[in-house]
């Protein structure tokens, strides 16, 4: 692994009317991450990957493979790869001309490879992608996937329209396939529990700013969650958790960088998982909010 700077951003911001869709992002992704990015809707997550791609202007600096991308778009497109929601496919297309298509757009595709590699599925180059089942759409997206040597793969929302089954199968096989230690992978998506086993990094976005940027290891090492024995609830409660919340009918406390030792005599202790992490910070940032006003 290099550890080479793959994104360098200082200052980003984005403004639409009167919002800003980004807000001041610094941020540094380096060679072999697997960064998701983490938030609701009208988080920033996806304008902040089209920046990165250079499909939209922003203020600040911003540095994608050592480039700017907007003054050196052509150039970075030879290094990047990008998909969004691989349920989509022009349906009128056979996929032989799908695969035209990005060969004759990605400088980096190589076709030979991916029919290769489509060729141990049970797609014919011949057929419609219409007539695709939807683990045939995945197997094509991962087929072009794995044929295009990009150093940086942008994943926005990729499995939006797929069934759990294929959700899952597209990242075991990308991770199993694509993935090499020395690319990065940049993934935004709301289905957070399907990624959470794969990534290596976190970003939590929220109102165009970032609210938390660590390694998964990190994470679990800063914050753990504990589900106290009911003798011990008031104990474990006056050790002040950073968030608490019901789970059937069960009190469950969120700790931050408190030690293991004086948590593990009270109840079960684990690292949370980084959807209820992130809506434990939301809501911490509320309420800390609506303290202030």
């Amino acid at each position: 692994m290099s550890n080479e700077i793959v994104i360098r951003a200082k200052g980003v911001k984005k403004k639409y009317d009167e919002s800003f869709a980004l807000n001041g992002i610094d941020l540094e992704v380096i060679s072999g991450q697997i960064l998701g990015f983490i938030g609701p809707n009208g988080a920033g997550k996806s304008t902040f990957l089209q920046s990165v791609l250079g499909l939209i202007n922003t203020e600040g600096n911003l540095e994608v493979l050592g480039l700017d991308p907007r003054k050196d778009r052509h150039k970075l497109l030879k290094e990047v790869c990008y998909i969004t929601d691989v349920a989509v496919l022009p349906k009128w297309m056979t996929v032989n001309q799908v695969l035209q298509y990005v060969d004759g757009v990605h400088p980096s595709f190589n076709l030979e490879k991916c029919i290769t590699t489509l060729s141990r599925t049970n797609i014919k180059k011949s057929s419609k992608v219409r007539v695709l089942s939807r683990g045939m759409m995945v197997q094509l997206h991962l087929s072009i996937v794995m044929a295009i040597d990009a150093k940086l793969l942008v994943l926005d929302e990729p499995t939006l329209g797929l069934d759990l089954v294929y959700r899952k199968e597209f990242y075991s096989q990308l991770i199993e396939d694509y993935y090499d230690g020395d690319k990065t992978i940049l993934i935004s998506t709301h289905q957070v529990e399907e990624i959470e086993g794969v990534l290596s990094d976190a970003v939590f976005m929220n109102q165009g700013r970032v609210v938390l940027h660590d390694s998964i290891e990190s994470i679990n090492k800063k914050f753990l969650e504990l589900r106290p024995n009911q003798d011990f609830i008031e104990k474990a409660k006056s050790l002040r958790p950073m968030h608490q919340r019901l789970e059937l009918g069960r009190e469950v406390l969120l700790f931050e960088d408190t030690e293991i030792d004086k948590l593990s005599n009270l109840g079960e202790v684990r690292p949370p998982f980084i959807a209820d992490l992130f809506m434990a910070i939301m809501d911490k940032t509320k309420t800390e909010k609506e303290t202030e006003a």
